[in-house]
């Protein structure tokens, strides 16, 4: 058995940090945003997308333009949400099938765990592939702050998360929390407690069937 723990938070709450941490106690990440750079080099995607869009979302090699997508679906136009869905249809069912096999390879592997780092994990009901839900709770103004080290505005901020399920329902979605709140070791301290408590028992117990 693969334990499979999912994580949940708003955007820049420091999900990607608490799944590396939890790979530094042995878990294997099943990295969407990974997976997703690989979907869009396929040829036809690519040249779906430019069916949809026009040649302006892919360069000159024929590669997806990311920046000139996510231009098509956060905006404010009459468009926006057809698009989105368009992008989603196109890309997170091959997403999804190359997280799936990866998580096949650690079948038999004794104390196994995958952390599924996939921004949109309770949208497109991943979640269900998940033994164990964690919450990243974050205050905003840490979110808005690490969000501006990526070079985004409220406005694009709060743009993202409409697109997103609220941060109540993820929230209540999980069965543990943890706060990112203070330091890294502090974060560091919350995660290792969460692999103690949740995580190291279930796989002591699976080990013993």
């Amino acid at each position: 058995m693969t334990f499979t723990i999912g994580i949940l938070g708003g955007i820049a709450s420091g999900k990607s940090t608490v799944t590396q941490l939890l790979a530094e106690r042995g878990a294997v990440v099943l990295d969407a945003d990974a997976a997703a750079h690989a979907v869009l080099q396929e040829p036809d995607v690519a040249a779906a997308m430019a069916e949809r869009w026009g040649r302006g979302v892919v360069d000159a090699a024929g590669q997806v333009d990311r920046k000139a997508v996510a231009s098509k679906i956060f905006s404010d136009g009459p468009d926006a949400e057809a698009d989105r869905a368009f992008a989603e249809s196109l890309i997170h069912p091959r997403v999804r099938s190359r997280l799936l096999s990866e998580r096949a390879t650690l079948i038999g592997r004794p104390d196994s765990v995958a952390v599924l780092d996939v921004p949109l994990l309770l949208e497109v009901g991943w979640h269900t592939d998940c033994d164990l839900l964690v919450f990243v709770s974050a205050p905003n103004a840490d979110r808005r702050a690490r969000a501006a080290q990526r070079g985004w505005t409220d406005q694009e901020l709060a743009k993202r998360e409409a697109a997103q399920a609220p941060i109540s329902e993820k929230r209540a979605a999980a069965q543990e929390v943890i706060e990112n709140s203070g330091s890294i070791d502090d974060l560091r301290g919350r995660v290792a407690r969460l692999w103690d408590e949740r995580v190291r028992p279930l796989l002591e117990e699976n080990r013993d069937k």
